[in-house]
């Protein structure tokens, strides 16, 4: 039997999405797993169109197991390596939904907020509640969002401890209202 490392790789689009804008790559990896798991942050992009416009771009071309590698990359690898080894690595990374409560302690004249999310399997928001200092519970959807890159990495050991149940997401999405209504 041929050892893991020696199975065949396959070139895959890879996207750090870092809110304004975003790093791609081209990895050659044994699979889609492999990449989110040895580079915090990223994605596998998919999607056929995608992949098609990306073949006309330069873009850097890597194979996972190379030593070195572009600037950012090997900084979100440096990333899960520091990640790899602690409790909790990639506790929710294989969960359709997973549902967090995040503190936002606010910047650039937005008021600090609890943040209850409701994400799925890629890190997306899926709902999302805004707890204000003042009481309200402000709810929003992907409707809601100009844009709706992955908000979290699944993989980061410190999302158990944001980690909180269905029921009481539920219940807060239930008592908020959306911004525009007062129901």
């Amino acid at each position: 039997m041929a050892p893991a490392h020696a199975a065949r790789k396959t070139r895959f689009l890879v996207l750090h999405d870092y809110g304004m804008g975003g790093l791609w790559w081209w990895v050659h990896a044994r699979s889609a797993r492999e990449v989110v798991e040895t580079f915090a942050e990223v994605e596998v992009i998919d999607d056929p169109g995608a992949v098609e416009r990306a073949g006309t771009w330069e873009v850097d071309e890597v194979d996972i197991d190379a030593p070195t590698m572009p600037g950012s990359l090997a900084g979100l690898r440096a990333q899960r390596d520091a990640q790899r080894n602690r409790p909790g690595f990639g506790a929710l990374a294989d969960r359709s939904v997973v549902h967090l409560r995040r503190r936002w302690d606010g910047e650039d004249g937005v008021a600090s907020a609890v943040y209850l999310l409701e994400v799925g399997p890629d890190g997306r928001r899926l709902r999302q509640v805004e707890l204000g200092e003042d009481g309200t519970a402000i709810k929003s959807s992907p409707d809601d969002w100009p844009f709706n890159p992955p908000v979290v990495d699944l993989f980061d050991p410190d999302l158990v401890g944001m980690e909180i149940s269905r029921d009481e997401f539920q219940a807060e999405w239930l008592r908020a209202h959306h911004e525009d209504t007062s129901q």
